[in-house]
């Protein structure tokens, strides 16, 4: 199973509902950080280890999770959220999300070339992909097509992809 961000958001959401904000971030590799807080804009100790026994037991062990208040987010400069299409929201909640499921959503929304895996690399937990495209692709479009794999790879992964 992939550990996307959006999934492990609903996921805790749905184990903690009275946390009103949260956020889950990569910010670095084999790590993932969950910001949140109740509605009275604050993140109790109590909350705290909570958020931390059930991260480290029923989310992804391949991922060391800290915790954080919200409040972090904008210091640790965390990236605001963008617009993010449909597509790519269901295949993120997939909970038997694999490779070939990110490279057809990737593929159905660029189909002006293909997405193929190319390898991971499990020391720097980074994924490799090629894009064969048929034509040059903008800046925009690449960084669309980064934001998008962020989205559908596992917490705690980054992705790289070679433009051909």
């Amino acid at each position: 199973m992939v550990g996307t961000r959006l999934l492990s958001e609903k996921l805790v959401r749905n184990r903690f509902p009275h946390l009103r904000y949260i956020r889950i971030h990569t910010p670095e590799k084999h790590k993932a950080t969950i910001y949140a807080w109740n509605g009275d804009l604050y993140l109790p100790e109590k909350d705290v280890q909570s958020l931390q026994h059930y991260a480290n037991g029923y989310l992804y062990p391949y991922v060391n999770f800290q915790i954080k208040a919200y409040s972090a987010v904008q210091p640790d400069k965390v990236p605001q959220l963008q617009e993010i299409p449909a597509a790519i929201v269901e295949t993120a909640m997939r909970r038997n999300l694999n490779q070939y499921g990110i490279i057809e959503a990737i593929n159905r929304l660029f189909p002006y070339g293909r997405l193929r895996f190319n390898r991971y690399q499990a020391a720097d937990s980074i994924i490799h992909f090629d894009f064969h495209a048929i034509r040059l692709l903008h800046d925009k479009e690449k960084r669309a097509m980064y934001d998008y794999l962020q989205e559908l790879i596992p917490l705690g992964s980054y992705s790289e992809v070679t433009f051909y």
